[in-house]
């Protein structure tokens, strides 16, 4: 098998320990738990999360932590139907600094672009992270 999908060579354990370290830095636990749900149907994705997306992409020198994020959630709004990863990129955005009130900001700026029933989806996700926030603590 080629090493590039070998997710076992030590490059990509090296990778993948890597992604989860950035992982674990911006989303705390929800991002260990999505990739840890991929386990039993999907390794390979969970791996490629953790190693492509956040150890090569997200620790790429040019943006930092809050502008990935912004964008992040802009992409995701547009996109539509994908809540439950918006709710972990919500939670990431208040990880690194972002208020909620820019998130509510940059929900309602995607309206422009990705039209008003994807925007209020997203807004209505950030209203729920913030009411889980306050709840835990």
């Amino acid at each position: 098998m080629p090493a590039q999908h070998d997710i076992a060579s030590a490059e990509n354990i090296a990778r993948r320990r890597h992604g989860q370290n950035v992982l674990s830095q911006i989303d705390g636990h929800q991002g260990e738990a999505v990739v840890d749900s991929l386990a039993d149907i999907s390794p390979a994705l969970g791996h490629h999360v953790a190693a492509f997306a956040f150890g090569d992409i997200y620790d790429r020198p040019g943006l930092d932590p809050r502008s990935r994020q912004l964008v992040t959630l802009g992409a995701l709004t547009a996109l539509g139907g994908c809540e439950p990863q918006l709710r972990v990129h919500i939670g990431a955005a208040l990880n690194v600094g972002i208020s909620r009130d820019e998130i509510v900001e940059a929900l309602l700026h995607a309206a422009v672009y990705a039209g008003f029933p994807r925007a209020l989806n997203a807004t209505f996700t950030a209203r729920d992270v913030f009411s889980d926030r306050d709840s835990a603590d």
